[in-house]
């Protein structure tokens, strides 16, 4: 993921923290594919396929599956995403 990338998302992960007066711009659909891809099979190209991974990954966190990556979303993909590449690099160990 270009760092550029990665600041976007983590913008938008602490904005779903901190919460924002204005809603937060939309994430880069290429990141939110790199991170779907870290924790389970990566969408396939086409906004309705990514619509629809995200609606599955909301479902399964607990979050109202409305295929919107809002900053709760962007939050928790990114923070399982992080820790599914912690424990592949802990099992590679």
């Amino acid at each position: 993921m270009s760092a550029r990338g990665m600041l976007s998302v983590v913008g938008n992960a602490v904005g779903g923290l901190v919460g924002w007066s204005a809603p937060p711009p939309p994430p880069d659909p290429a990141c939110l594919r790199e991170l779907l891809a870290e924790i389970g099979p990566s969408p396939a190209d086409g906004d309705d396929n990514l619509t629809e991974a995200v609606r599955a990954f909301q479902a399964r966190a607990g979050l109202d599956p409305d295929g919107v990556a809002g900053p709760k979303t962007v939050h928790l993909l990114t923070r399982y995403a992080s820790e599914a590449r912690e424990l592949r690099l802990d099992l590679a160990a």
